[in-house]
């Protein structure tokens, strides 16, 4: 978790310069260190549905958004993913921003075709139910849609997806936006899960955890979840169906 500011801080030594004033080293970040038996996976969860994944020397970065400043104190990325169009999970000037002229981009097939022509040129079209490795680290694609008539409007079925990345060993999920579908629920071996529940454009808490019991991953996350009732979340899915509910804090300012 982030560490407080105490009075020292009032002048720390930080990467070779003198801080005066209250202000934050680029270590400062919050970080949730997960120990494997292929090494430590280390998750950043940056805002809302914006977070970075790093195992050993490979970061990925889900859904950059919010500009770059968001991201200091964040190792620099080995590869960026994007699950949607919105702009909670789109955000051409951070995309830019954090990728560089270098970092290799994995998204559906909407996403690309918003891509201009520098970034379009190291992006990899990843739509539902497809998978490759880049860099290192093996992505599939899972489908991500409403399913609830009332919210059919928000994610049509094969624009979107979400993603389970193979990272320090581990099969980590990351929902993007999405109800509890079919292609979740039968998720297997996932052992981090980050999960939507945000109405009305995903799903109530109770389909969040509904599905969470049904793919039984071994540790998850609520994430893209504004307004939602976390404590609720963590009730429903119980201490019975082998899974750990973290929550996080994705709103701090």
């Amino acid at each position: 978790m982030r560490s407080p500011i105490s009075i020292p801080a009032l002048a720390r030594y930080c990467g070779g310069v003198w801080l005066v004033g209250i202000a934050l080293c680029a270590a400062e970040v919050t970080r949730e260190r997960i120990p494997t038996p292929a090494g430590e996976l280390v998750l950043y969860p940056i805002q809302h549905a914006t977070l970075a994944l790093q195992g050993g020397d490979r970061v990925v970065y889900v859904d950059p958004v919010g500009g770059a400043a968001r991201f200091e104190g964040v190792p620099k990325p080995t590869l960026v993913l994007v699950t949607d169009i919105h702009g909670d999970h789109f955000h051409l000037e951070t995309l830019q921003a954090v990728a560089g002229e270098a970092v290799p981009l994995l998204a559906p097939s909407a996403v690309v075709e918003k891509l201009p022509t520098a970034l379009r040129s190291r992006a990899t079209t990843l739509d539902a139910g497809q998978r490759r490795e880049v860099g290192g680290v093996l992505v599939e694609a899972i489908a991500a849609y409403n399913t609830t008539p009332e919210r059919l409007r928000y994610h049509a079925k094969g624009r979107g997806v979400g993603f389970v990345i193979a990272l320090a060993g581990q099969r980590i999920y990351v929902s993007g936006d999405t109800e509890d579908v079919p292609e979740m629920r039968a998720l297997e071996n996932i052992t981090v899960a980050l999960v939507s529940m945000n109405l009305p454009y995903t799903m109530t808490v109770e389909q969040a955890a509904d599905a969470v019991r049904a793919f039984r991953p071994k540790r998850v996350y609520p994430y893209h979840c504004r307004g939602s009732d976390l404590e609720k979340f963590k009730a429903l899915v119980g201490a019975d169906a082998g899974v750990e509910v973290r929550l996080l804090d994705w709103y701090r300012p």
